[in-house]
């Protein structure tokens, strides 16, 4: 049997910043540490149109692992735009570099010795369930009927199946840093859609994590916020030598690590223990009964890199919490909903206004997709101009 083995990573967000911080110096210098065959399971870039910057140190990179001797496997994600990523992709897969970027790749592998890799490109329910034949618009029933071209390709060809998805598997565990892929819980994906791979390569949670036997994330390379701070970030290198897949976590080059630290100000400038956090990115949570003069100053005198400062007064009758704080952790639904019984003078939504609300933010969020070439290549249809609703 062929020996097999894989890098499998996931989630670079290439051009995005961590609190104004840019992270490009980070994330080159994760991708300078990886040197095998790589499986790259979307969100490559964080945005549909990136940077000049972002461009060119994704170019650089992907060469250094080609001249390297390493076949590079890659997948779009929700953040990617699938045309911009997918141009070319005919003629790199001749060097060695596989794009994987439209629903019309779905069942067509990257072969690696006896081993078919199958990349699924984030695959959006409205847009890919008419191409697929899936019975429903949701994630899962469109990875289920793309699962199907894998294991009908996998029946006739024998050896070892390995599927890249980008998508929200049951049983993952969320940090703040992801966005959101719908609304209304049609974007819960079943562990057991990926039944019959010998190992999922998944994308889209930044922690990483497994969620089922042989189903995995490999998380994000670097944190991209504050809830990720005990996260161990790098990728996962995968031996499919044996009759079960080997994984082991290579830890990825920090360039420098986060600290949560909370308490009163005087506690956390005197207090030894928080020495590692001084040369950390810090967010720090004051709980002082009185809010401390010049407190950022303050704090940035011991701690020099705290990008965050939270306020969270212990004993007061009403927390400290600007509008911003309220609705960070809401929903686009929630949000609009809480307008709404604010202008009527506290009468709420009902639960026809709150459906409606449901309705208009997915399809905005479908018609955002489609407007900036996000996820899948679009059907003739909808690239026509005749988008249905979602």
């Amino acid at each position: 049997m062929f020996s097999v083995r894989l890098i499998h990573t996931s989630d670079w967000h290439l051009g995005r910043a961590f609190h104004q911080v840019g992270l490009l110096d980070a994330q080159a210098a994760y991708l300078d540490s990886l040197v095998d065959a790589v499986l790259v399971s979307g969100d490559v870039y964080d945005r549909a149109m990136p940077s000049p910057d972002t461009v060119d140190l994704l170019s650089q990179s992907l060469l250094r692992l080609v001249d390297a001797g390493a076949q590079v496997v890659v997948s779009s994600g929700n953040h990617d735009s699938a045309i911009r990523l997918g141009f070319a992709s005919g003629l790199l897969e001749r060097a060695g570099l596989h794009l994987r970027t439209s629903v019309t790749d779905v069942g067509r592998p990257v072969l690696l010795g006896d081993v078919a890799v199958h990349p699924l490109p984030y695959l959006e329910p409205a847009l890919a369930a008419d191409p697929l034949a899936a019975a429903e618009r949701t994630h899962a029933s469109v990875l289920r009927a793309a699962m199907d071209r894998v294991r009908a390709d996998a029946a006739g060809r024998g050896g070892r199946t390995v599927v890249m998805a980008h998508a929200f598997v049951l049983g993952g565990s969320t940090s703040e840093s992801e966005r959101d892929i719908s609304v209304g819980g049609v974007s819960a994906v079943p562990p057991e859609v990926f039944a019959g791979a010998h190992y999922t390569a998944l994308g889209h949670l930044h922690g990483r994590q497994e969620v089922a036997p042989g189903v995995r994330y490999s998380g994000s390379p670097v944190a991209m916020s504050f809830s990720e701070w005990r996260h161990v970030k790098g990728s996962l290198l995968v031996d499919l030598s044996g009759d079960e897949p080997e994984v082991e976590h290579v830890e990825a080059p920090v360039a420098r690590p986060l600290a949560v630290l909370r308490g009163t100000l005087e506690h956390l400038l005197g207090d030894p223990s928080h020495r590692r956090a001084e040369t950390a990115w810090c967010q720090v949570t004051l709980t002082d009964p009185v809010r401390p003069l010049g407190a950022m100053e303050q704090v940035r005198r011991r701690f020099p890199h705290t990008l965050e400062l939270r306020f969270d007064p212990e004993g007061a009758a009403v927390p400290l919490r600007p509008y911003a704080a309220r609705v960070a952790t809401a929903s686009d639904v929630d949000v609009c909903c809480d307008f709404l019984g604010h202008v009527r003078g506290g009468r709420g939504a009902t639960d026809d206004e709150r459906a409606l609300f449901a309705e208009a933010v997915e399809a905005s969020r479908v018609a955002r997709r489609v407007g900036d070439d996000e996820g899948v290549a679009r059907p003739a249809a909808v690239a026509a101009g005749s988008v249905g609703a979602a």
